[in-house]
């Protein structure tokens, strides 16, 4: 993907491309072109459709690492996949101030500080988040609905037992890292790369509420629901990065998948925090 263009409108195009191919298609790189074709009647970007499937094959190719059971995104079939699983939720009461004693109505953003040091463990690439959620950021109350989608969840085998699924947050990221004016590589999509980014634009908060949208949705429609047996954390595919095949993989993460696994008690206590359960 090193020579297409940047910006929001290949963004769009990439996920609309990315939300209708169909995976299980004979020829994946045919069904890429015509999505492709489809797209561009919305999102011009001056790329041929054959030169934006020619770039997100090697994307379907790559190993997602543990958190998706080492499966490439081709090996997951539509029947394991939610696109675009749209939601809205009210935060602490929606429009109206709380009423009940059982629920606050002074939800503030820098209450997320502390669930991610209480909850966070010593390492995590995006535990220093935390320190972003305070000061003048964090007086901004959580009030109101928030309402959104999450670009797909995969459905993959359990690490004990494969009949007993994970789901995963999967969020597609079409961002240029690296030195501007320079070729792009795998390299600009190491870990800490990409943590970095991560943390400059505010994707672990964007991460942390589609994971509780997907424990709200599961907690609703899935018999005997687990959150730390279900929740199978988030992956951020900086597609960019994704190589197919041959992609470097170091201490057991993916060039260009951020995978993370915030703990099920961050997702759930936050869960609460947004609903305006005292704690």
């Amino acid at each position: 993907m090193a020579d297409l263009p940047s910006g929001a409108a290949l963004g769009s195009l990439v996920h609309g491309v990315l939300e209708l191919a169909d995976p299980e298609a004979p020829d994946l790189r045919a069904e890429l072109v015509t999505r492709a074709r489809e797209q561009l009647q919305w999102w011009p970007v001056g790329v041929e459709p054959g030169e934006i499937a020619d770039a997100l094959l090697p994307s379907q190719n790559t190993r997602l690492g543990p958190l998706a059971a080492g499966l490439r995104l081709v090996d997951i079939p539509t029947r394991d996949r939610l696109c675009e699983l749209d939601f809205e939720f009210p935060l602490t009461g929606g429009d109206r101030p709380a009423t009940s004693p059982r629920r606050r109505d002074d939800v503030r953003l820098e209450d997320l500080a502390g669930l991610l040091r209480a909850h966070l463990p010593d390492g995590d690439p995006l535990a220093s988040y935390a320190d972003q959620l305070v000061g003048p950021l964090g007086e901004q109350a959580l009030r109101g609905y928030l309402s959104g989608s999450i670009d797909v969840v995969l459905r993959v085998p359990g690490p004990a037992d494969p009949d007993d699924h994970r789901y995963v947050v999967v969020d597609y990221k079409t961002n240029l890292l690296g030195e501007p004016g320079t070729p792009v590589t795998s390299a600009d999509y190491g870990r800490s790369e990409m943590a970095a980014a991560m943390l400059h634009s505010h994707y672990p908060l964007q991460a942390l509420l589609y994971s509780v949208v997907l424990h709200r949705f599961l907690r609703w429609r899935l018999p005997a629901y687990d959150p730390a047996r279900h929740l199978g954390g988030v992956l951020y595919l900086f597609l960019r990065g994704m190589c197919g095949p041959d992609t470097p993989v170091v201490d057991g993460h993916v060039a260009g998948v951020f995978d993370w696994a915030p703990p099920a008690a961050l997702v759930t206590d936050l869960s609460d925090l947004l609903e305006g359960t005292p704690r």
